[in-house]
C-alpha cells in the first residue's frame, strides 16, 4: 500500500487560525497554524478537515467507552 506523501514543515501550506489566511512554511507561531497541507487547496479547508476529523475522533471514543449516547457517569 503506498504511503501518503507528506511534505516536509518547511515546505508545506499552513491555515493561520487568527488571519484567516493560507501561508506556505512555517510563517506563523504555532499556536495560530493548522497543518501543514501538501498543498493551498487543502490548507483553505483546514477549519472543515479539522471539524470533520475531530467529530469521527468524538464517535470512535463514543465506541470505545460502550456509551452510545457519550454521557458521563459517575
Amino acid at each position: 500500500m503506498a504511503r501518503k506523501k507528506t511534505p516536509d514543515a518547511e515546505h508545506a501550506y499552513y491555515y493561520n487560525t487568527a488571519t484567516g489566511e493560507v501561508e506556505y512554511g512555517m510563517v506563523s507561531s504555532f499556536t495560530n497554524r493548522l497543518g501543514p497541507y501538501p498543498t493551498r487547496a487543502a490548507a483553505e479547508h483546514a477549519r472543515e478537515i479539522a471539524r470533520a476529523r475531530n467529530e469521527a475522533w468524538e464517535m470512535e471514543n463514543q465506541l470505545w467507552s460502550d456509551d452510545p449516547e457519550g454521557e458521563e457517569h459517575d
